[in-house]
């Protein structure tokens, strides 16, 4: 029997009969015993927030049930189709290498040679030989059922539900006769699209006929002319039985199998690929007779589809371009076939036959029949290039009102296409030491390769714990996160995984429609009529304010008279199930009066649409400063906004106590008590008579930090007025066209600077798009301001800064808050000041570094600055300047293939500009078995913050971690906390539970705070210990609770020193910086835009990790989310304000295949902080910025492409550098045309 891996969301649940369903649960527990894949995800660390864990692992599990020894290749291949925003992807497949024992074999000599070279620094995460034996013998059996019945006829089977009929017959006949009586039934095989059609489009399909267990459609014919191909056989079985082909035939036979085979490879994964009267149709241009409909009458169906044999002049390439190369949604796709003969008279190669086959370039595939006829008699020579471009321009014209935009990339590509086919076909037919009688330059020769991904490599290195520490002290030691092993096998409980109360309620949103607009009715009638409904909520049912915000209430909870963006909340609807609720939220009928809508931060400036902002940075003189400079440039910079794609979505559970007003809100928010004290305020109630609770979150990135109100203010509010637990969680295109994104930025500059580079002066102008509210715009901004120069000196820097009003959702924080936005703005200015002085991109970015003594333009004294050291140790590490040479030497043997280098510097600082919020609590529980309870203000979200914390407890205490256990974050126990945001939280948290462990005591200014709760607990447990030196933890913990000692302790911690105090100290904004620095190398496609990154080595300066494990996943996590940013995350509205990219077949974020093929960090040693817990530092944020690197890199490749064109290398590349913007900047004869 055969093992397969599916989508759950994808795969029809009538489709499942005869198969045995397998998930996570079924294969291992930490109870009994785990499964070797699910330990060794965790023990690798490839588990964060946990969330995406279940489906690696069944993917990786589906692999070794079929295949127990699998390649390298064969594991990167299995995984290509999960996501994960969290770990960056490389821990998951080192962790899943390990079944691969050549893998092993070069790790571990990898591991042995770096450990040779560093001395005092370590390299392995985790051991080899910790981990479990993989024996295929003790898997779950087959089930024999399903065995019995493999070679038994499959019986028909119909299935009917309320709204939907499903018929699976069992043979051809069944099948038309069904299709006679239903002519508009829809069939269903592999077809992915009809769930998401369902449930996102609201299609309905009320007859689906399911032919796949027919075995006339599910045959392999092989004849003379060709393979004949059954209608029901899988794309999976297709690649193999195509494969199998070109491995035994000739290859002239097999061209057009070669070219499939290759579009395969990126067509989706294997979970995509898993689920797809007689008379001959050809499969021609007239087949397609509109979008999605085909020459077919209603009561036929496709049998088999003949892959014709190639003939030997026969030639046949596909190409595809997507948003990101494993989609199977492409930008245009393009099959391309020839039959060329030579001509004995004229020495030529002669076109005989010829077809153009295009996708993406109307709403069908369409076939260039001008372009096509014209090549037929024709030479095959160099002048067909310029000739067939005006014609397929002719054969496929686009409008610029397109659907799906990117008319003049759409236009290029598939010109690019046909020029990568003349190179292709040519090259073929003459070997490479003729090429020069065809006028084909070898350095042409890049156009016609395919892209084949190497297997990773990599290898971390941080410093060893210290030398005096005891093999049983936790810290400082790569432990695995506490709850990796409990996601692994999907024990671990988020907030829609709680079992459901009784008489509990789901709540369905009704969502504005429109833009901008004057609500002038809403009737309910229609929806509280359905099945299932129990009751509507509106602003009416609001006992306190209608009114909630981060910064300012500034919101309503349920829009009143106005709406101010497609998505605002107007109601609820209440009822039994999720499914009745959204269906009759829906059903609600909403009458609009339209007004404008401003959608973009230029419409915003054009109407003078802002909120107010009084963070400017004002310089007397900037003008003056500016022009007295060698040399002034100035320009505009745009940065795109970025999607968080936390795989948990937004949801919420409200349990009314039916006295006093009492409730409990279980919701995943990264700030509890923002919940908990807006919740009070819209419920009407003191925050005594509410509790949130948070256990974990499947991801926040900052976008469950204040927009998490949204659904919890509106289930708590349905709560109080239906007195009946009410819970709410978002489908992911609600979620993402809801709740905001990262800020888009629009910056204007000037700057002057001398003829050498060092800058002078610089006026910036930064307007950020803030969406429909204020949320927390305003300290996204002074992020921007106040961390925009990184690790750069500015000596006159005048800072003017818009808040753009506009109506779209609120946007709202993202990791790294305004720094990516303003960082980007300054490396973008050095790398066009570098090109106007005709200096290298490193030395404009060594010249301009912050020196000690030096004063920020916000006047913090610039101190402990490591940007030289970290970018020294970067170059060195990376080998830069020799790979530079190199890749000067690729780039002038490739015309079409460019490759490119950055390096990137990073001075990050850390901690709250704002003074009430540095400060953190906790409390810590020792009962009398002498297990311990801590709690804290933080909030698990991946991060391995009560992992952190449960370390230094363990420290303190002298206790092994599994005595720790973290339930919750909990208001109740810690109450007023400070959101978990800001790579601040293990300074802050820390700090509650051991405050007296930094790198200076005498930093700590108030002495009543030098302890707190664990120093305290340890310090009344000493007494017991002395007095029974041979005793247990748990006969000490005994003896002081007979002898009545308070066995609990709260700690807390407010950071001294920052910000103006009531003492008159000017303090400082930001006490201390996490520096990094990274060099990345790519390559790029210049003639479809199409990238890959070859190498990253990253060297950070972290302090002193508290643990390594937990601090490099971040990096490689943060470097991979921000190399998204800049590269690949892209968000489209349509013209009436409604969000195009709303789920992940439209929104692409980095997976596995788009992570460097060479991934290198390494951590700088002997580098305390006096400033933080035990001499680290904070690592959350930092490290995405670093993803900028990529981007730079991919600009440093443009720039070589442009310069074999002879065009300028001053160009603007905004962010992201998506494949359109890459081609597009790669001038050629054909983007001009």
């Amino acid at each position: 029997g055969r093992h397969f891996s599916v989508n759950s969301c994808l795969i029809p649940l009538c489709t499942l009969d005869h198969a045995a369903v397998t998930t996570v649960e079924g294969i291992g527990n930490t109870e009994n015993k785990v499964h070797p894949v699910q330990e060794r995800i965790a023990k690798a660390h490839g588990s964060q927030c946990g969330f995406c864990t279940p489906g690696f692992v069944m993917s990786m599990y589906a692999l070794l049930r079929n295949n127990p020894q699998p390649t390298e290749e064969d594991i990167e291949d299995a995984c290509e189709s999960n996501l994960c925003r969290c770990t960056g992807y490389r821990p998951i497949l080192d962790g899943f290498k390990t079944f691969c024992k050549s893998y092993c074999c070069k790790k571990e000599l990898l591991e042995a040679e770096t450990q040779a070279q560093e001395n005092d620094m370590d390299c392995k995460l985790y051991k080899l030989s910790d981990l479990m034996d993989y024996d295929p013998s003790q898997d779950i059996i087959f089930p024999p059922e399903l065995l019995v019945l493999k070679n038994k006829s499959t019986k028909s089977l119909k299935i009917t539900g309320s709204n939907i009929t499903w018929f699976r017959p069992s043979s051809l006949d069944q099948l038309l006769l069904l299709k006679r009586e239903y002519p508009k039934a829809k069939l269903v095989i592999g077809n992915t699209e009809v769930g998401i059609e369902m449930k996102f489009k609201d299609i309905n399909y009320p007859i689906i006929i399911s032919p796949s267990e027919i075995p006339d459609l599910n045959t392999v014919k092989h004849t003379d002319e060709g393979i004949e191909i059954g209608a029901c056989i899988s794309l999976t079985k297709l690649n193999k039985i195509l494969s199998d082909a070109i491995e035994k035939l000739p290859e002239y036979k097999t061209r057009t199998f070669t070219a499939i085979v290759e579009m395969l490879r990126w067509f989706a994964g294997h979970q995509t690929r898993n689920v797809g009267e007689r008379k001959v149709i050809t499969m021609d241009e007239s087949f397609f007779t509109g979008y999605r409909k085909t020459r077919l009458d209603d009561d036929e169906v496709v049998i088999a589809i003949l892959i014709p044999f190639t003939e030997e002049n026969e030639y046949f390439l596909g190409f595809k371009q997507a948003r990101r190369r494993s989609d199977d949604i492409t930008i245009v796709n393009a099959g391309m076939r020839i039959i060329i003969e030579k001509s004995s008279l004229q020495s030529a190669h002669i076109v005989k036959d010829c077809t153009l086959s295009f996708g993406g370039m109307a709403p069908i595939t369409v076939i260039a029949r001008r372009a096509s006829n014209f090549l037929i008699g024709r030479k095959w020579n160099k002048d067909l290039t310029e000739l067939i471009i005006p014609l397929l321009n002719e054969d496929m014209p686009l409008s610029f009102s397109t659907p799906g935009g990117m008319v003049e990339y759409r236009k290029a590509l598939a010109c690019s296409f046909f020029f990568k086919f003349y190179l292709t076909v040519t090259s073929r037919l003459s070997p490479v030491e003729d090429l020069a009688g065809t006028e084909i330059p070898t350095s042409y020769l890049s156009a016609t390769s395919t892209f084949k991904k190497d297997p990773t490599r990599s290898i971390q290195v941080f410093e060893k714990p210290d030398a005096n520490q005891s093999d049983d002290d936790a810290l400082r030691r790569p432990i695995a996160h506490t709850s990796a092993l409990k996601q692994a096998t999907g024990e671990a409980v988020y907030c829609d995984d709680m079992p459901k109360f009784e008489q509990e309620l789901f709540a369905g949103l009704v969502l504005s429609q429109r833009a901008h607009a004057i609500i002038e009715s809403v009737d309910y009638e229609d929806a509280l009529a359905m099945p299932g409904v129990f009751c509507h909520v509106t602003a009416d049912d609001i006992k306190g304010f209608n009114l909630f915000g981060a910064i300012q209430a500034d919101e309503e909870v349920f829009a009143t008279k106005e709406v101010t963006c497609v998505g605002q909340m107007i109601g609820v609807i209440l009822a039994d199930t999720k499914q009745q609720a959204n269906k009759a939220a829906k059903a609600v009928h909403v009458v609009y009066k339209d007004l404008t809508p401003i959608l973009t931060i230029e419409e915003a400036i054009q109407a003078s649409s802002f909120f107010p902002c009084n963070n400017q940075i004002q310089v007397e003189g900037i003008e003056q400063e500016i022009e007295k400079s060698d040399r002034v440039l100035e320009g505009d910079i745009r940065i795109g906004g970025q999607e968080h794609f936390y795989l948990e979505p937004q949801a919420c559970l409200a349990l009314p106590k039916l006295e006093s007003g009492e409730m409990e809100i279980f919701t995943p928010t990264q700030g509890p008590h923002l919940i908990h004290e807006n919740a009070c305020k819209v419920l009407g109630v003191p925050l005594n008579k509410v509790i949130c609770r948070t256990k974990r979150l499947g991801g926040g990135f900052g976008g469950k930090e204040s927009r998490t109100l949204l659904v919890a203010l509106a289930t708590s509010v349905s709560a109080q007025k239906s007195k009946r637990p009410v819970r709410c969680v978002l489908d992911r295109d609600i979620d993402m066209s809801t709740t905001g994104t990262r800020h888009p930025y629009l910056f204007n500059y000037k700057i002057g600077f001398s003829s050498n580079g060092v800058i002078n002066a610089l006026r910036l102008r930064m307007y950020a798009n803030c969406g429909n509210s204020l949320d927390l715009s305003p300290a996204v901004m002074q992020r921007s301001i106040l961390t925009c120069s990184s690790c750069y000196r500015i000596p006159y820097f005048e800072i003017s800064p818009y808040l753009c009003k506009t109506n779209i959702p609120s946007n709202t924080a993202f990791r790294g808050f305004g720094s990516p936005q303003g960082v980007f703005a300054i490396e973008t200015i050095l790398s066009e000041i570098a090109i106007d002085c005709g200096i290298t991109q490193l030395q404009i970015r060594e010249m301009n570094l912050f020196q000690d003594g030096d004063v920020t333009h916000y006047d913090d004294v610039v101190e402990d600055n490591r940007a030289q050291v970290v970018l020294s140790e970067v170059i060195k590490r990376s080998d830069l300047h020799r790979r530079q040479i190199d890749i000067e030497s690729y780039n002038r043997e490739n015309r079409w293939t460019k490759r490119g280098i950055a390096v990137i510097p990073l001075g990050y600082p850390i901690g709250y500009p704002v003074k009430f919020m540095n400060q953190g609590a906790a409390l810590v529980l020792i009962y009398t078995d002498g297990s311990i309870l801590l709690s804290h203000g933080g909030v698990e979200m991946g991060q391995g913050l009560h992992t952190k914390m449960i370390q230094i407890c363990s420290h303190i205490l002298e206790v092994p971690t599994e005595k720790i256990y973290t339930i919750e974050t909990n208001t109740s126990n810690v109450p007023n906390t400070i959101q978990t945001a800001a790579s601040m939280s293990t300074d802050l948290n820390g700090a509650a539970v051991a405050a007296e462990q930094f790198g200076l005591i005498e930093i700590i200014i108030d002495p009543t705070i030098s302890l707190n709760a664990c120093e305290k607990l340890r310090d009344r447990i000493k007494p017991y210990q002395e007095a029974n030196p041979k005793g247990k933890w748990e006969d000490w913990i005994q003896a002081a609770y007979l002898d009545r000692v308070n066995l609990s302790a709260n700690g807390f911690y407010s950071v001294p020193g920052v910000v103006p105090d009531s003492k008159g100290n000017k303090g400082k904004t930001y006490l201390y910086r996490t520096f990094g620095a990274a060099v990345s190398e790519v390559e790029i496609d210049t003639l479809t835009g199409d990238f890959h990154p070859l190498r990253t080595d990253i060297v950070m300066d972290i302090g002193k990790s508290l643990n390594p494990a937990v601090d490099i996943g971040q990096i490689e996590g943060g470097f991979i989310q921000g190399m998204g940013l800049f590269t690949l995350e892209e968000h489209f509205f349509s013209s009436n304000g409604y969000l195009l990219t709303r789920g992940p077949g439209t929104y692409k974020i980095p997976s596995s295949t788009d992570i460097p093929n060479e991934f290198y960090v390494y951590l700088l040693p002997n580098v305390p902080n006096k400033h933080a817990i035990y001499s680290s530092k904070g690592i959350g944020e930092p490290p995405l910025l670093l993803g900028m690197s990529v981007f730079f890199a991919i600009k440093d490749a443009i720039t070589a492409a442009r310069q074999d064109a002879g065009v300028s290398n001053v160009f603007r590349l905004d962010s992201p550098a998506t494949c359109e913007r890459i081609r597009m900047a790669c001038n050629d004869r054909i983007t001009a045309s």
